[in-house]
């Protein structure tokens, strides 16, 4: 009911910035808050930042806190991730989720999400 789509991504230089979007389309009106994973090669997936639908409210990976700013657009139903001091350990496939459940939790697991978008591959050259 509710579709995730993940633009944004590319090729990067260390040091350099990328702004991730995530268009999310249909019920939008049930979101209660939406999140950014990602992926590496080998590696589970990890959380890297959420924001509330409601307040506004941001949570942040300690190793994103300070260079990637979670951002929403409500008349484009569009949340955006701003990456800015990239790093080649932040290259990865970022997904973007959305939570259709209330709750009151801080929504930093995979498990917290119901709806995921296809992905968009980030990479951090050295």
């Amino acid at each position: 009911q509710v579709q995730l789509v993940e633009s944004g991504g590319g090729l990067v230089q260390a040091g350099g910035s990328l702004r991730l979007s995530c268009a999310a389309s249909g019920l939008t009106f049930s979101i209660y808050a939406m999140g950014w994973f990602r992926q590496a090669p080998g590696k589970e997936r990890e959380f890297v930042a959420t924001i509330n639908w409601s307040g506004s409210s941001t949570y942040y990976a300690g190793s994103v806190k300070g260079r990637f700013t979670i951002s929403r657009d409500d008349a484009k139903n569009t949340v955006y991730l701003q990456m800015n001091s990239l790093k080649p350990e932040d290259t990865a496939v970022y997904y973007c989720a959305a939570r259709t459940s209330r709750g009151s939790g801080l929504y930093r697991r995979g498990n917290d999400y119901n709806h995921w978008g296809q992905g968009t591959q980030v990479t951090v050259s050295s």
